[in-house]
């Protein structure tokens, strides 16, 4: 059995069209363009490449980009300003401050003194609490990039046995919220593990859907998957050199071996990647929307 692969990248160009089309909809009908603002402190070269891709994206959609740059050194008093600016700038519909910050920022502050109305990135409390209720307006991006994906391949989740390696705030506990919500899209059992779980391989063999976000690279092995399971690879790692000199990607899940065993996964590159970005600017599209509607 060789898997089916999911191409991240095929599913993201898709719903790219569909928010394009509403992006040229909105204006059309309500004079409205959704703009984004992005805020990147300091000139770290993942984070430039990163907030670079999502002000491409959102020229490519026909949104607005506004981009602010600041010095690795701004004071956190001038960071928290910049924000609640933004918050009062009637054309943002959505700020995303890009992670992590320098160590002199305090995060936590920065993200509460977003406008939750303005959270595309999904991590106030607000719509974290807004998220745990079934309430969702904004959801985290990746974990829902990652939930577009089982939707999109008709993976069914209703009963399914899913796990999710890894608890972070930004993927592991999402995703695993939106999946044991009460939905035709979720409806799943729902098992979080993680560093201190034993046995790791003991849970990942009973998954159906298993989804990977350890933060190491080919943490999960061939023989702990479950024959015919989806495997969602969240991991992006460097490792070695390509001929060309360049770090090699992999993911969290020992990807070869894998083909041999899984049903359906996501390549690194190519797979969850590509959702993520695209997840956000559906969610700018959707600021926009509700603002338009005067909605909150």
């Amino acid at each position: 059995m060789t898997a089916q692969i999911i191409s991240g990248k095929e599913i993201a160009q898709t719903i790219r069209e569909e928010v394009r089309a509403a992006v040229a909809q909105l204006r059309e009908s309500r004079g409205v363009t959704p703009g984004l603002a992005t805020i990147l402190v300091g000139d770290d070269p993942g984070s430039v490449s990163y907030v670079t891709g999502k002000n491409r994206a959102c020229v490519e959609l026909g949104m607005n980009s506004y981009q602010h740059h600041l010095p690795a050194d701004v004071t956190e008093d001038n960071l928290l300003t910049l924000v609640r600016r933004l918050n009062d700038d009637e054309r943002v519909h959505g700020i995303l401050v890009q992670l992590p910050l320098p160590r002199h920022l305090d995060e936590k502050k920065v993200i509460f003194a977003i406008d939750p109305d303005k959270d595309v990135d999904g991590l106030h409390p607000v719509s974290v609490g807004r998220l745990a209720l079934g309430d969702a307006v904004f959801t985290p991006c990746t974990p829902a990039g990652i939930h577009e994906m089982l939707i999109r391949t008709g993976t069914p989740t209703v009963g399914a046995e899913v796990v999710v390696v890894g608890r972070s705030n930004l993927v592991g506990k999402p995703i695993a919220v939106i999946l044991a919500q009460k939905s035709p899209h979720a409806d799943a059992t729902v098992t979080v593990c993680h560093t201190r779980t034993r046995d790791l391989a003991a849970h990942t063999r009973r998954a159906e859907i298993l989804i990977v976000a350890a933060g190491r690279p080919k943490a999960v092995t061939a023989d702990m998957i479950r024959p015919g399971a989806t495997v969602i690879d969240v991991g992006v790692n460097r490792i070695g050199t390509t001929a060309s000199g360049k770090a090699r990607l992999v993911g969290d899940v020992d990807y070869e071996p894998a083909l041999a065993v899984a049903g359906k996964i996501t390549p690194v590159p190519g797979g969850v990647g590509p959702m993520t970005i695209t997840m956000l600017m559906k969610n700018t599209l959707a600021a926009a929307e509700r603002r338009a509607a005067g909605r909150r």
